[in-house]
């Protein structure tokens, strides 16, 4: 992707960033030590690099909120968001690589000429209300996010015990400059007009399965070869 900015204020986004990582006094705290956030893509904050556009880079304990789809550093034992992602190249993270698009990151699993991103999305649902006959019942309509926004950032919420989180995630396909989603086989055919029977048998004999990240690799690998 190519980005644009002022140089000016790029370099006082930059500058901000730097100051937000080492000085920040975080008055948004987490009280409970309580690390196993459920809405988080990791288990635990590791150690993380992120890389500016300006080549300069800072390790920070990091993990990546799937709800709110926000990289979230930890520091003091607080939690908040990471801000002037749009200063940042690359972060790395857990042996991968996630990439600002916007406001939110995609993690890069292949970089090639089709290149493979995955937007690590998701929902909390709260526990169902009792239905009748011992049964519950949950509805959309009860959702809630694992942040809440305020003029300074965003809280992380430790969720109750009781209380899911239902991954969704998207997947992107980039070919030369066009980001196509997808989210099952039918979506992803389309993004390859003329080599649908190929990707179908190519499915069929390797027992391809979308949600299998190692399926999806070897997949994209495949249309790697087929668009050549």
């Amino acid at each position: 992707m190519t980005f644009k900015f002022n140089i000016s204020s790029m370099s006082c986004r930059i500058i901000a960033l730097w100051f937000f990582l080492h000085f920040t006094p975080f008055i948004l705290a987490q009280d409970d030590s309580d690390r196993s956030y459920l809405q988080y893509l990791y288990s635990e904050f590791t150690k993380g690099l992120v890389k500016l556009k300006t080549g300069k880079s800072q390790e920070v304990l990091l993990n990546y909120n799937m709800v709110s789809e926000r990289m979230v550093y930890e520091k003091n034992d607080k939690l908040l968001d990471l801000v002037g992602i749009e200063v940042i190249d690359t972060i790395f993270l857990q042996n991968s690589r996630f990439v600002p698009f916007g406001k939110v990151f995609y993690e890069l699993v292949v970089d090639a000429p089709v290149s493979l991103f995955i937007q690590h999305s998701a929902t909390i649902v709260p526990p169902g209300k009792p239905a009748g006959y011992g049964g519950t019942s949950q509805t959309s309509a009860v959702t809630i996010y694992s942040s809440i926004s305020t003029t300074s950032g965003y809280y992380n919420l430790k969720l109750p015990s009781d209380y899911t989180v239902n991954n969704k995630p998207v997947y992107w396909i980039r070919k030369g400059y066009e980001m196509n989603s997808f989210v099952n086989v039918n979506q992803l055919l389309k993004i390859f007009p003329g080599k649908e029977n190929d990707l179908k048998k190519f499915i069929k004999q390797n027992n391809i399965r979308l949600q299998r990240r190692d399926d999806l690799i070897r997949l994209i690998g495949f249309c790697n070869l087929i668009i050549k």
